[in-house]
């Protein structure tokens, strides 16, 4: 992997360079005790690896806390730091809030949000991880913004913050200057968004092949796929056949060699999915297969024919019927729309599984 160091700033003064066209883009990450490593580590691998990449500027990060000491995260590890957030006085390309169990403590401190609104002010732009976005929220940073965070934090920042629109279904949302992003990893899909606003599709894409990850995530992606917010199934054997339906698109999925892998006959695989996914094995697995698609065909160039291939349809036909039941729309169209295809119900006002 080609990473590169960012460039040398001095402990104790600004980071050298002006502001002409050449100088690095500064990054500030502000870091807090109990807060994410990840959060961290993949904004700040993503812009190392853009400068290996070959960034024109590059980027330069630093991390920051209240105190300018080193900061314990959740997981134990404690992440170094250069400088007390106070200490920062120049201008900032983008200032990222990380997210953490800490953050609701950070939201609390008056002093570490006065320090954030203050930074703000002096940044291009400005982003939270996950639930990063107590912190710009308590900033009064995302008053009358769309926000997202993660999932499982998103009404209680609505309650609190009733000035903030908050939007739980994509990974990460642009408002104006303003980019949040939902939980955890998602903070790399931010990363790779903000590198292609800076330097363009092709060093995001190249990145994201670097980090061996999708090219990228387009925002509107849910947060969680459809079968992953389906309440899991109570019988084991349906369970587990779903899990395998989702990891093994192009095996034979077909239900005599669904039923065989869970050693029962085809009439009671039949009566276990309509019991306890409202559906049957052949439609269900049609369902999955076609989520698969689309999620390819928002993230990827990949001919239809290619796409039909790697998800198990067999041929592009096929697969246009499926999206066309699925979802009302062809693959060209769903690759054109703004946001990602909501299934169809189906007869009953039932939604299809996934």
């Amino acid at each position: 992997m080609r990473t590169t160091s960012s460039p040398a700033a001095p402990p104790d003064g600004p980071p050298r360079g002006g502001r002409g066209r050449n100088a690095p883009r500064r990054v500030l990450l502000v870091a807090y005790e109990g807060a994410q490593i990840l959060d961290i580590a993949c904004p700040a691998g993503a812009f190392d690896v853009a400068n290996g990449e070959g960034a024109d500027p590059p980027y330069r990060v630093e991390v920051a806390t209240l105190g300018g000491r080193s900061a314990p995260t959740s997981s134990g590890l404690r992440i170094g730091a250069r400088r007390r957030l106070a200490d920062v006085t120049w201008p900032l390309d983008t200032l990222i809030v990380t997210g953490g169990v800490g953050a609701e403590a950070a939201a609390r401190n008056e002093a570490l949000v006065a320090q954030v609104e203050r930074l703000a002010r002096r940044s291009a732009r400005v982003a939270s991880v996950c639930t990063g976005a107590q912190v710009l929220a308590a900033a009064g940073l995302l008053d009358h913004r769309r926000v997202t965070t993660h999932w499982r934090y998103g009404a209680r920042l609505a309650r609190r913050y009733p000035a903030v629109a908050v939007d739980l279904s994509p990974l990460h949302v642009r408002d104006g200057n303003v980019f949040t992003s939902a939980g955890v990893v998602s903070a790399l899909d931010l990363s790779l968004a903000l590198i292609e606003d800076d330097h363009g599709p092709a060093l995001a894409r190249a990145v994201a092949r670097e980090l061996v990850t999708w090219v990228h995530r387009p925002a509107d992606q849910a947060q969680i796929s459809a079968y992953l917010a389906t309440p899991p199934p109570r019988d084991r054997a349906v369970a587990d056949l779903f899990r395998h339906i989702a990891g093994h698109l192009t095996d034979d999925l077909s239900p005599g060699a669904l039923a065989a892998r869970a050693g029962v006959s085809r009439r009671h695989l039949a009566r276990l999915f309509t019991a306890h996914l409202g559906t049957t094995p052949a439609r269900a697995v049609r369902a999955v297969r076609a989520e698969a698609a689309v999620h390819l065909l928002r993230t990827s160039a990949l001919p239809l024919a290619a796409i039909a291939r790697r998800c198990g349809f067999g041929s592009a036909e096929t697969l246009r019927q499926a999206l066309l039941d699925h979802y009302g729309a062809t693959g060209d169209t769903i690759r054109r729309m703004r946001d990602s295809p909501t299934p169809r119900p189906r007869a009953g006002g039932q939604t299809p599984v996934p």
